[in-house]
């Protein structure tokens, strides 16, 4: 038995499959719950980011 590092090796996704949601939903502009997914909540973050870096910037 072998260990292997996957971490470097590029991972194939099926882009026909829906994201797996984390926790939650969100209700849409057509009243349609949209699963919240780890994509959705890692973009949030990086906007968030970069605002406050923005904000101190203008300081």
């Amino acid at each position: 038995m072998s260990l292997r590092n996957t971490a470097n090796q590029p991972q194939h996704l099926n882009n026909h499959a829906r994201p797996t949601p984390i926790g939650g939903f969100i209700i849409d502009a057509q009243g349609r719950e949209v699963p919240i997914t780890e994509a959705m909540i890692q973009q949030a973050c990086q906007l968030l980011e970069q605002s406050q870096q923005n904000r101190l910037q203008k300081r």
